[in-house]
């Protein structure tokens, strides 16, 4: 299934019951590297906005007493769960929802358990301290690994985000082919962008903003505002009905989810990180198309790849050389290489080719034989004890440049470059 759905399905239930929503929804993306996450490892979280007096005020806007309060806070979730239990594919071995209700103000504690979900693992036992600690009320459905996105996508602190509009398919068109017009996206693209960005991959012909599985979504939309989502909606031509769209307020694209780390031994596997190194061992191409070197710094080294699905990338990542100094932002997954999202060229080492020396005449000259040096063919002009002369090459890549993976390779939660002075 899908968690923004049922999100937005519920948001849709609890309106036409009189209940309102304080702002937007978020989706808070959580650490990619998790060894337990679904695909897109996002939790969802809302705030619902009920009033406490009792009386009218000074404008003449009646407020919800005490009762009222607490019938509709009961109604609230009575609708929540319900639809977690009737949406949810509970069948499936790696659906394991769960619901955290916490009403109170977020606290220190509760922002570093969520920073921690984005930087590395946390266990369903640590999520249920917590919530007990904090008093929050807590649904399990099977194992229930969703309280932990549950609790984090309520605490988790917003300086950089973005926005996402989800739009959804009527249910008879789930699994079939999405039919959404290409050039209205392209027209949307250079008409929004870089306030709305990752539309398309236009190197690999990729549509970005239309899922590749069989799920309620027709298209999504990420920018910076919800009016230039809206205005990017309407110019999306799609040949089949929308049921109803939703508009997140997410961490996507902010680099959340990396820790500048000091130390490459100081790195750990499932976690995400920006590392400084110079690089060891040049990059070489394994079966499959994947791009491995080696990168060290004082404390120890460490393998990074760019792999097969970041297609033009790995070009980048094959012209460095030993002793070139680089920035790497990516994570460590299971294996314990370094997965990279972005990098960024710190100083790069000279290049030599030897040749031969150049003639009086102007003519480069060729080998005279073994060990006797060389002669020109123009001129005759010998140099007997001649030798090789070192030139340096041109590199094809800019010293402080970032380099980053397509669009259609990028992880939600990868900073796109357009997006670098936010």
């Amino acid at each position: 299934m899908c968690t923004t759905y049922l999100a937005c399905h519920t948001i849709n239930q609890l309106k036409e019951n009189n209940i309102r929503i304080s702002g937007y929804p978020r989706l808070i993306r959580l650490n990619p590297f998790a060894k337990f996450k679904t695909r897109g490892n996002g939790g969802i979280s809302f705030k619902i906005a009920i009033d406490e007096e009792s009386e009218e005020n000074s404008n003449g806007v009646f407020h919800e007493n005490s009762e009222e309060k607490m019938t509709k806070i009961q109604l609230a979730k009575k609708i929540i769960l319900k639809n977690i239990e009737d949406l949810s594919q509970m069948s499936h071995e790696n659906t394991n929802p769960g619901v955290v209700f916490y009403e109170g103000e977020i606290t220190e504690a509760m922002k570093n358990y969520a920073m921690k979900a984005i930087y590395s693992i946390i266990s369903i036992k640590e999520a249920e301290k917590i919530v007990n600690k904090i008093g929050a009320e807590v649904h399990k459905f099977k194992k229930g690994r969703g309280i932990i996105g549950s609790l984090a996508a309520i605490a988790c602190p917003l300086e950089d985000y973005t926005y996402e509009l989800l739009t959804y398919r009527m249910k008879e068109n789930y699994g079939k082919k999405r039919n959404i017009d290409k050039l209205s996206v392209i027209e949307m693209d250079r008409k929004t962008f870089p306030e709305t960005f990752e539309n398309i991959d236009y190197n690999n012909e990729y549509i970005a903003i239309e899922p590749k599985t069989p799920c309620p979504i027709l298209f999504g939309i990420r920018g910076e505002s919800p009016d230039i989502l809206k205005t990017a909606k309407n110019i999306i031509k799609a040949n089949e009905t929308i049921q109803t769209s939703c508009i997140f307020k997410t961490n996507q694209h902010t680099d959340m989810h990396l820790q500048k780390i000091a130390n490459i031994n100081d790195m750990e596997e499932y976690g995400s990180y920006i590392v400084s190194g110079t690089i060891i061992k040049e990059p070489h191409i394994i079966e499959g198309g994947h791009v491995f070197f080696s990168l060290k710094d004082e404390s120890g080294e460490i393998e990074a790849a760019a792999y097969e699905p970041t297609k033009n990338f790995r070009k980048v990542i094959k012209k460095l050389l030993i002793s070139d100094q680089v920035q790497l932002f990516g994570g460590i997954g299971c294996g314990g290489t370094f997965n990279i999202e972005k990098i960024k060229i710190l100083s790069l080492a000279k290049k030599q080719e030897f040749k031969n020396p150049m003639c009086q005449c102007g003519k480069r000259m060729t080998s005279a034989g073994l060990n006797k040096g060389f002669k020109c063919r123009k001129c005759g002009h010998k140099l007997p004890n001649g030798k090789k002369i070192a030139i340096e090459e041109k590199r094809d890549l800019i010293e402080n440049k970032f380099y980053e993976t397509p669009v259609s390779a990028r992880r939600h939660l990868s900073k796109p470059i357009s997006r670098m002075n936010k």
